[in-house]
């Protein structure tokens, strides 16, 4: 089954939410504030998406960070910023077993079919 990790406050993951829904494809839902993000966790989504990929430079809690911070960020500091916050993943990441699916954009989900 699916896993959508997801912030529940976040609009683009209530579309993405709302996308499955429609398509009627069971999913799991994950809240990375609520339910946390663990090393393994990270490490599992790290395995198939790029760590600069996954860092969510355009999210308010990346705007809220020291300069020291994102200055010159390499791909460790960026993994331990995102073990630290874990709202610096972009989001929703989908990850269906095959691979994950990093964002949502309306017509993303229109490929996936009910198991």
């Amino acid at each position: 089954m699916p896993i959508l990790y997801v912030i529940n406050t976040c609009d683009t993951c209530r579309r993405a939410r709302q996308a499955l829904d429609a398509k009627g494809i069971p999913y799991r839902l994950h809240d990375l504030r609520e339910d946390g993000l663990s090393a393994a966790l990270l490490e599992h989504l790290l395995e198939r998406v790029p760590v600069m990929t996954l860092l969510n430079k355009r999210s308010t809690t990346w705007r809220h960070l020291d300069e020291a911070d994102k200055a010159g960020i390499d791909a460790n500091q960026a993994r331990e910023l995102m073990m630290a916050h874990p709202t610096l993943l972009k989001r929703p990441l989908l990850d269906t077993g095959d691979e994950i699916r990093v964002g949502y954009r309306d017509g993303d989900y229109d490929d996936l079919s009910p198991m």
